[in-house]
């Protein structure tokens, strides 16, 4: 099992530690409950240093990235960041990502930690370009501070005014080391990322000056297990839950990111095939007023049939009501249609909602 440059700090802050993609990472520290509504309150720092970072460099850069992207990278300019995914030659989803654009000729694509390997396999295998990938995933550390007290607590201790603009990044240093510095989140508060190299003791000096900046925020480490439960009532997709290589991003509710006018990307056609002849299910947002939790797996049902099952399930901290994400034949997908849960074989009622489950103003 890997470690994260935090793994000592984590231990020593008491953290439920699991096995997740290979690493060693905290579940929680405290409650999860008390640390999904520190994000929401406040301010809170998750580690997600197993996250991975691969360089597209050269002339054909941009070439590559359209390439093995289905949004349309074109549109970037250096210092933006775009939601995008890779697809196979059928439609199926290999990975959700960011793309970060450093220069015309310079990219930094942000993967999924459980796909690390498998996606850089798969953009070896399709350069064509001529491009050089370099896999830097062990060589970041990577730091999410989200809340909405994160650029306050940031703002002491960065050398830039962090007036960053959604979906964009710059150079700076924060306490005093140099570092990527993002706004994108996967909370729906605002936040910021930071990469950057270095060993345990820069990486120790680094957490220690964003918690001493966010005392008087009363920042809080958080876990796995909130900010799972922070995206959720968002309503973003989750690799391995919501998305995968069985799903295909038109039925996950991705198709605004999906420029199937832009030529030449893996799956285009495949895709263009799948909306003429009309999607078979879709994604749909799911809540209930009675008390239950549905859970990943659980069966949706209409009529006494079962018509899909549940991606992602929780009851929502903020809500105080079960939420979940789940694929369900097309023609019940209607909103405000009246549905069910199936838990231990007793049929809950749930109806279908608009995302995000929690509205932010961000």
């Amino acid at each position: 099992m890997k470690k994260t440059k935090f793994y000592e700090i984590h231990q020593r802050l008491g953290a439920k530690i699991v096995e997740f993609a290979g690493y060693l990472m905290p579940i929680q520290y405290n409650s999860i409950i008390a640390e999904h509504k520190a994000v929401r309150n406040s301010v809170g720092v998750f580690d997600v240093s197993h996250m991975g970072e691969v360089f597209v460099e050269g002339k054909n850069a941009i070439d590559f990235v359209q390439h093995i992207t289905v949004n349309d990278a074109s549109k970037l300019v250096p210092g933006g960041v775009q939601y995008s995914a890779m697809c196979y030659n059928d439609g199926g989803i290999v990975d959700d990502l960011l793309v970060y654009k450093i220069s015309d000729e310079k990219f930094m694509l942000v993967i999924n930690a459980s796909n690390i390997e498998k996606d850089f396999s798969w953009m070896n295998e399709n350069n064509k370009f001529g491009v050089k990938l370099e896999n830097q995933s062990d060589d970041y550390s990577l730091l999410a501070i989200q809340g909405p007290g994160s650029k306050n607590v940031l703002q002491k201790i960065c050398d830039k005014n962090l007036d960053l603009e959604y979906y964009h990044f710059f150079h700076a240093k924060i306490a005093g080391y140099e570092m990527i510095v993002s706004r994108t989140g996967y909370t729906g508060e605002l936040g910021f990322e930071i990469y950057f190299k270095g060993d345990e003791k820069i990486a120790e000096d680094i957490w220690n000056k964003i918690f001493e900046a966010g005392k008087e925020y009363n920042i809080q480490p958080v876990g796995l297990g909130a900010r799972d439960s922070l995206r959720l009532e968002m309503g973003f997709c989750l690799y391995g839950n919501d998305i995968d290589k069985t799903t295909n991003p038109l039925e996950a509710g991705l198709g605004w990111i999906t420029k199937l006018n832009k030529e030449n990307f893996i799956g285009r056609e495949a895709l263009l095939n799948i909306k003429s002849a009309g999607l078979k299910r879709k994604l749909i947002a799911l809540t209930s007023d009675e008390k239950c939790f549905p859970r990943h797996g659980y069966e949706i049902s209409s009529g006494g049939k079962k018509i899909g099952d549940v991606t992602s399930g929780t009851v929502s901290p903020v809500l105080e009501k079960p939420i979940a994400l789940g694929y369900v034949n097309a023609e019940n997908a209607n909103e405000n249609a009246s549905l069910n849960f199936l838990i231990r074989g007793k049929e809950v009622p749930a109806s279908i909602v608009k995302l995000p489950f929690v509205k932010k103003n961000n």
